[in-house]
């Protein structure tokens, strides 16, 4: 069961099952590695210091005392420090060290996945067959993403006309601050090619995200793109990762081969009918109105908008014994059927979804119904038919028109901050899928710096760059009352940060627990526009501002205090094991997010039943910090 709801992941999501990972404990894995390629522990990126004023050469022709001027005025720290140990891919890059790196297997379809931690001013590139170039780069805060940003499929530098590509821009920007880990997933079809060698279909990046945030769907390459191994497309070719452009790390790096499915569909017939069917059992005493052999499936067929139903049957071809998943599209309702057991149905006239469906088959013939009925004239026809594997991709065994893609019958509520800052109130899954919160306040602004408040809690739980929220789940239909925030969000903690301790081995109080916290609402700061947070706990009036920096580039939490003199009470600021850093601020969580106190008492880093925090003492002066993704 557990293998089949896995199989079932790999294709309603990014999961893989069955992947290869290289391994980062050495080198072997790729082709002649040059010295810039290093595996190491970890890897530490000063966030504030670019790494190009320390890798670029020198100027030529400086006089004596120009060179000791200037190695003078150099800074002193180095923006990288190295730690032993195995695990992470370093390109220690240097104007004389620069060499690409490419994979010792090649690929055609492909799931890739993996972590990438950029320095500040640093960039790379991910070429799929070592030909079409996913960036890599730092590109922190940029609202305005273009294809050079991280994510950006790259142009060429062909000047003739038919030889020239001019990249492709990413849908948004969820790139992360130098210095921390961010995840890329890559979906990729090798182009194809007759037997004759001629291209009969381009390259295409099926779907890229970067920190869960869909950046490129279904986006075709129809050449290499700049710096590429060969200009010559084919089926097969390495991964290549590029060396000659700034210092990268890179850590957890899975892919999985994909191959074209052998299945094949024969002995493919239908029969329709015409009719205002409200169930599937009402087709079964139906007059049919035509029956016909077919070599696909096709909803057209029927020759209707509407008050129809259709029955395929015909037999699956399994090459060899695996676990199938089965993915169903329509709209009305649906059976299907597999050497005689129902495998997926829905007895409706008017719905409209894809089901999917895991089974596990022996190789042979397997003989299969498919029923469509609709009786709903505000959906269009809808009838669709794939099978994949793990190792293979979907192949479909339908006409285009008849499950053309991306069919959405729901057109998407976006709320978006304009001139002015936008707030919405409403429920919130913490980190998508956790806990739901009932007392959630999303905040966006104009600069594109927005935030989750739970003023249940009077806690800031989670914050995110671009666009504001899609409201759909509260606002369509009957609703459920819920938001998603729109873009890669860096989620903080649950619970009340503010509670007097017994002591500094006793946990936070959970939310509803803690005596005498008391939820004040909140009032509008004049200045920005944004809410001032309100609440009292034990007697004292606490007010939280959050707001994003001078630069728009991330948020300061400020929490101020109506009295003094409070012994043992504590502010959480961070929950995950943290570092301190050069310059005061903490790496959270090997790298997840920073955080910089600017005013207030010392932190304190403390681990209390296994859970790791960052706490500041209250002295009922004003705390406040900086949040950095």
């Amino acid at each position: 069961m557990k293998i089949k709801l896995a199989i079932l992941l790999l294709f309603s999501g990014f999961s893989m099952l069955s992947q290869e990972q290289l391994s980062l404990e050495n080198l072997n894995d790729f082709r002649d590695p040059g010295n810039n390629w290093k595996i190491v522990g970890d890897v530490v990126a000063d966030r504030n210091i670019t790494v190009h004023t320390h890798q670029d050469p020198e100027p030529i022709n400086l006089s004596k005392k120009e060179k000791r001027r200037q190695k003078k005025s150099k800074e002193t720290v180095h923006p990288i420090h190295i730690e032993p140990g195995t695990g992470v891919l370093f390109n220690d890059y240097s104007f004389t060290q620069k060499d690409h790196l490419l994979s010792q297997w090649e690929h055609g379809d492909i799931k890739l996945e993996m972590e990438i931690l950029i320095p500040n001013g640093s960039n790379s590139g991910i070429y799929l067959q070592g030909r079409y170039e996913l960036q890599i780069k730092d590109s922190w805060g940029i609202l305005n993403p273009t294809s050079y940003d991280f994510g950006g499929i790259h142009r060429n530098w062909e000047e003739e006309p038919s030889k020239k590509f001019l990249g492709i821009t990413p849908l948004s920007n969820p790139a992360k601050a130098p210095g921390l880990w961010q995840k890329i997933k890559i979906h990729f079809e090798a182009p194809k090619f007759n037997d004759s060698g001629e291209k009969i279909a381009n390259a295409k990046f099926v779907s890229v995200t970067l920190n869960g945030v869909l950046i490129h769907s279904n986006v075709e390459v129809p050449l290499p793109t700049g710096g590429p191994i060969s200009t010559e497309e084919t089926a097969m070719g390495p991964l290549m990762i590029q060396g000659d452009h700034g210092p990268m790390a890179f850590r957890n790096i899975n892919y999985q081969l994909l191959k074209e499915s052998q299945v094949t569909l024969s002995d493919l017939s239908y029969i329709t009918y015409k009719g205002d069917f409200k169930g599937l059992e009402e087709l079964e005493g139906a007059v049919a109105s035509e029956k016909q052999s077919g070599e696909l499936i096709d909803i057209n067929v029927v020759h209707e908008e509407d008050r129809y139903g259709i029955t395929y049957t015909g037999k699956i071809n399994i090459p060899e014994a695996d676990d199938y998943l089965f993915s169903i599209g329509y709209t009305g309702g649906i059976d299907f059927s597999l050497d005689g057991k129902t495998i997926a149905t829905n007895n409706s006239s008017d719905a409209q979804e894809n089901l999917e469906k895991t089974v596990s088959l022996n190789a042979g013939e397997h003989v299969f119904t498919l029923t469509n009925i609709k009786n709903a004239g505000w959906r269009a026809p809808r009838l669709g038919l794939s099978i994949a594997t793990a190792s293979t991709n979907h192949k479909k065994f339908h006409v285009y028109d008849s499950y053309p893609p991306d069919i959405s019958s729901v057109s998407p509520i976006l709320v978006n901050a304009e001139a002015t800052p936008r707030m919405l109130r409403g429920f919130v899954s913490f980190k998508g899928n956790e806990e739901r919160l009932s007392h959630t306040i999303g905040l966006g602004t104009p600069e594109g710096i927005n935030f989750v408040y739970d003023m249940g809690a009077e806690n800031l739980i989670g914050m995110w760059r671009g666009a504001f929220v899609d409201a759909t789940p509260m606002w369509h239909s009957r609703g459920n009352g819920s938001f998603k925030p729109n873009g890669a969000v860096q989620w903080t903690f649950l619970n009340q940060p503010l509670a007097e301790l017994a002591d500094l081995q006793s946990p936070f109080p959970k939310t509803g627990s803690a005596p005498d916290f008391k939820s004040n609402g909140y009032t509008m700061d004049p200045v920005n526009g944004l809410p001032i947070f309100k609440y009292t706990y034990k007697g004292v009036e606490v007010e939280n501002k959050i707001y994003p920096n001078d630069k728009n580039t991330h948020l300061i939490n400020e929490v101020s205090f109506s009295q003094t003199g409070k012994p043992n009470w504590y502010y959480k600021i961070a929950s995950g094991k943290a570092k301190k850093l050069a310059d005061g601020s903490f790496d959270v969580d090997n790298h997840q997010f920073y955080v910089k106190v600017l005013s207030g008492q010392e932190p304190i880093l403390r681990e209390v039943n296994d859970e790791a925090e960052i706490i500041i003492p209250v002295d009922g002066s004003t705390i406040k910090y900086e949040i950095i993704w």
